[in-house]
């Protein structure tokens, strides 16, 4: 298994995307730190692998503190002794109008989402290059390129997080460390029987996207024999933003 032994750090990994994620890891015979906001949603989740027979534990880890994301690679540290590769999945959205957001809300949006990405991408790289080097991918969103109303904190984030990554490729190559971004467009994480026929069929892809699809994007990403990608942008949507919608 090409991530045998390979350590993973995967942010916000209690449940949907980031859950998937770190299963997908483990299965595969890697050993992963669930970092985790909420303690009950990570408890259980390194649970769960680990009935499964994982290597894995959980760190209570709040991404929008920088003291949390410092302990967090030290405990990685301490406990395996390097780190090999990083998902930054933690985030949060606000749905709000302009004419409402707060700035408080937006700087907490921003802090979860993008300055968290590049204050774990540094703490993690501080680790990878002992060794080295490593992978980080980070998760962003069509988001980036098309939006909604009222998603102006969550769409800057998500644009933030793709500047962010070419820039740190760049930055962190001479370590040998690679960096790429995945943009997942409907990832359903809730309940799929819910979804309507016309859900899927707005994808050319022929479904709504499920969160192993994004953990498989992950495993390509980080996989050392995709060494020669770096600094890109993986658009994880089934074709949907490629499709031209004429409203009758």
């Amino acid at each position: 298994m090409p991530f045998s032994e390979k350590v993973v750090v995967v942010t916000g990994a209690g449940q949907g995307i980031g859950y998937a994620i770190a299963a997908m890891y483990t299965a595969r015979g890697a050993r992963v730190c669930i970092a985790e906001k909420n303690p009950e949603l990570g408890e259980k989740a390194a649970a769960r692998i680990a009935k499964t027979g994982g290597h894995v534990f959980f760190q209570q880890t709040d991404v929008s503190k920088p003291k949390d994301i410092i302990r967090l690679m030290e405990e990685v540290a301490e406990r395996w002794g390097h780190l090999d590769i990083l998902v930054n999945n933690a985030g949060v959205s606000r749905w709000k109008s302009p004419y409402e957001l707060s700035v408080e809300e937006w700087d907490d949006v921003i802090h979860t989402n993008l300055r968290s990405v590049f204050l774990c991408s540094r703490e993690a790289a501080l680790l990878m290059r002992r060794t080295g080097g490593g992978a980080i991918v980070n998760l962003s969103s069509t988001r980036a390129h098309m939006s909604e109303p009222h998603s102006e904190a969550y769409a800057a984030s998500k644009g933030g997080i793709l500047s962010l990554t070419h820039a740190l490729a760049l930055s962190l190559s001479p370590d040998r460390i690679r960096v790429n971004a995945i943009s997942p467009g409907w990832i359903e994480t809730g309940d799929e029987e819910a979804l309507r026929p016309q859900d899927h069929e707005q994808h050319p892809a022929g479904r709504v996207g499920k969160p192993d699809d994004v953990a498989r994007a992950c495993l390509f990403l980080t996989d050392d024999e995709n060494d020669f990608m770096t600094g890109t942008e993986l658009v994880l949507d089934g074709g949907m933003t490629r499709k031209m919608i004429y409203q009758l």
